[in-house]
């Protein structure tokens, strides 16, 4: 019944996305950050005490998170086992976002298609936190890129890591630790102290799916036909040119994969913020390399379920 509910809950995501006016568990996550924050920020008026605020943001956010949602899988297991499994397909269909990733990714390429560079201005802006307003086309192609190879991790391929660690509450408590990096773990003056254990907890949490990400983008380069090796050669060498220890693996698996080169020095709030580059430039950026990052993304979460749904399997079956 579980991994029956895993698969059910990939396809949901698959063929529906997030609906736009849906309540969603990680909007409720986003109001209780933004209340918690505003609560931490009236009480901590020095550095220190909004990090010790911070921490405090995390455990009450995270924790809450997992004891909802632990509690309401319980409860719904006690009335009905099928309530279970409805209430558990629920929550692992909220915490995945392949789909949702792919729409918006999609917006900015139709408008770079055939809308204008104001609107594929402000579409990109709705899916990344670096300032969009001088950005020409390639830049923007550039930023989808990264933009889904990077969240293919926090997306998709964690949410399942952590589902087959612990099952639907710590796969929700993960997404609660992912929109706390999302929402306040920024290296600006506003956020530096008050988001760095958000921050650096989400650097620990996503450590191991994003080293998985480089075989996984990897092998989904191999099913499209695009370059294998040098996704596994470039996703290695430059798995380190990145401020985070974790986002440069799956944005230079697929630079390597598509023969491209991303990075490069971004503004944020204001702030410019000097990255290096991942890739070697073997030819420009084009508006399909959209398209064929989505499908490399989408295959590896496809990968992600079975090699997580196998081990839990293996698992149960020696437990």
């Amino acid at each position: 019944m579980t991994l029956l509910a895993w698969g059910a809950a990939w396809l949901l995501d698959y063929w529906f996305g997030d609906p736009p006016h849906w309540p969603h568990p990680v909007r409720w996550i986003g109001n209780l950050i933004s209340v918690a924050q505003r609560a931490i920020r009236h009480c901590c008026k020095t550095e220190l005490a909004l990090k010790i605020g911070g921490g405090v943001l995390w455990l009450v956010v995270v924790g809450t998170t997992w004891g909802v949602s632990w509690g309401l899988l319980h409860i719904a297991n006690l009335v009905s086992p099928w309530l279970g499994w409805l209430v558990e397909v629920w929550m692992i269909y909220t915490v995945l976002a392949a789909r949702c990733l792919g729409d918006a990714a999609m917006e900015v390429y139709r408008a770079l298609k055939d809308g204008t560079l104001a609107e594929s201005r402000e579409k990109l802006s709705w899916i990344v936190g670096r300032d969009t307003s001088q950005l020409e086309r390639p830049q923007i192609t550039r930023a989808v890129v990264e933009t889904v190879a990077e969240n293919s991790v926090d997306g998709v391929i964690a949410p399942l890591f952590f589902l087959m660690l612990g099952g639907a509450p710590l796969a929700m408590a993960y997404k609660a630790v992912n929109t706390l990096d999302s929402m306040v773990g920024y290296k600006t003056e506003k956020y530096r102290a008050i988001g760095m254990v958000s921050a650096r907890l989400d650097d620990v949490a996503n450590f191991i799916p994003a080293r998985l990400s480089w075989l996984l983008l990897s092998i989904s380069a191999w099913c499209v036909r695009a370059d294998f090796r040098r996704a596994l050669h470039i996703g290695w060498r430059d798995r380190y040119q990145h401020s985070s220890p974790n986002c440069a693996w799956p944005e230079a698996t697929v630079a390597g994969a598509l023969g491209i080169r991303l990075g490069g020095p971004n503004t944020y709030f204001g702030e410019r913020v000097e990255k290096p580059w991942m890739g070697d430039e073997r030819r420009g950026i084009a508006l399909d390399d959209i398209t064929r990052t989505i499908q490399l993304m989408m295959l590896a979460s496809l990968q992600a379920l079975l090699l997580f749904a196998a081990l839990r399997a293996l698992a149960l079956g020696t437990a």
